[in-house]
């Protein structure tokens, strides 16, 4: 073999053994792997769509308490910050 031949054979080697262990730690860590042609093969299970489906719900469920605590909070703010006078006439309209 030439010293050409040798140092391709030896390119190639460390590309495919970089390809692989590139590949290996995407695995591990979770990220969707690179298929033929450049598409994306993920690892989409049950477990996993249940899961998501949880964290979107509860994500929902948080969203609408951080509302009522604004709406809550903006009424409080408007309290404290008004005139006693006009304050006391809303709360006697009230009654």
């Amino acid at each position: 073999m030439s010293d050409t031949q040798v140092f391709i054979t030896v390119l190639v080697a460390i590309s495919t053994v970089g390809w692989i262990i590139t590949s290996w730690i995407r695995a591990r860590h979770g990220y969707p792997l690179e298929g033929e042609w450049g598409g994306k093969v993920t690892k989409d299970t049950p477990e996993l769509a249940r899961q998501n489906q949880l964290l979107v719900q509860e994500n929902e469920r948080l969203n609408g308490k951080v509302d009522r605590l604004e709406e809550r909070l903006s009424v409080l703010e408007r309290i404290a910050t008004d005139a006693p006078a006009r304050l006391t006439a809303e709360i006697e309209g009230l009654r």
